[in-house]
């Protein structure tokens, strides 16, 4: 269980780190700034959150059940 939460923190930090560096490039492209003047990108953003969420918790779940299996 640990070793699965060290790489989950690592995998989220990777994430994040990547996501920080592409920010700083967002100024160039015009359709952000249009998303960001209308509140748009914000409701893209929770869905994006929401999906990824849904994939790690989903991912955890089949861990859990496969680590089972191989326990009995």
């Amino acid at each position: 269980m640990k070793k699965y939460f060290k790489s989950f923190l690592l995998v989220l930090f990777a994430i994040v780190c990547c996501i920080g560096a592409k920010a700083q490039d967002v100024a160039a492209n015009t359709n952000t700034d249009v998303m960001r003047s209308n509140g748009k990108i914000f409701v893209v953003m929770a869905v994006v959150a929401t999906i990824v969420t849904g994939l790690f918790v989903y991912v955890y779940s089949i861990d859990k059940k496969i680590s089972k299996l191989e326990n009995k």
